[in-house]
């Protein structure tokens, strides 16, 4: 058992310190009311004090847009709560480990509970579930209303019905990066979906698809 338990496994005791304040982080979040992590419609605000600092990110956001990816939304149980998070940061790592990775914000309200259960499904979401991916981005709103799922075989996290995929993990490894998490998970379980069905993009800062328009 850590001696630290708020801090997530693998992360060093006194990263802690270096974690921005509440206030700073709200700062940095502004009125947004969404939870996204380098994902669709990302309006992190920078302080409309710090000029250089709002040019820099801006400059981040617009050269980091011109990567297309998928979109995910990354899902646990946190008792008997279902919880879940847009994420467009998810990617692969290793074959042997099969093992993931998917980058949260120090920020997130979902991680800490994502971490806290020790396991995640990420569900890999299909070309007409834009609207999906904005609810469970949003905050203040219950994520899982209307929502169809089922619990995972492995973890017994949510299973969003209609993804093209999902790969059900248990917490590997944690690392801090900046102003982020780099959460490795390892994967139990790996299913495909529909095989008909075209992928949702993000790219330049609108869903995309690779369906002919």
């Amino acid at each position: 058992m850590s001696e630290h338990p708020q801090i997530p496994e693998g992360m060093s005791a006194d990263a802690r310190e270096t974690w921005p304040s509440p206030e700073l982080i709200e700062s940095w979040l502004g009125d947004s009311v969404y939870d996204l992590h380098l994902g669709p419609g990302d309006e992190v605000a920078v302080a409309a004090d710090a000029p250089a600092a709002a040019a820099a990110a801006r400059r981040f956001r617009d050269v980091l847009s011109q990567f297309g990816s998928g979109v995910t939304v990354v899902t646990t149980m946190s008792g008997d709560e279902p919880v879940g998070m847009t994420c467009q940061s998810f990617s692969s790592v290793s074959l042997d480990p099969p093992l993931v990775m998917f980058v949260p914000a120090k920020s997130s309200r979902a991680w800490p509970l994502i971490q806290r259960a020790g396991r995640f499904c990420v569900n890999v979401l299909a070309a007409d579930q834009a609207g999906l991916s904005n609810q469970m981005a949003s905050r203040g709103v219950d994520k899982f209303a209307g929502v169809d799922w089922t619990p995972s075989r492995h973890t017994g996290s949510p299973v969003l019905s209609g993804t093209l995929a999902h790969v059900d993990c248990t917490v590997h490894a944690v690392h801090e990066a900046g102003d982020h998490y780099v959460v490795i998970g390892r994967a139990l379980d790996l299913q495909v979906g529909p095989e008909d069905a075209d992928p949702l993009l993000f790219f330049r800062g609108q869903y995309r698809t690779t369906a002919p328009d």
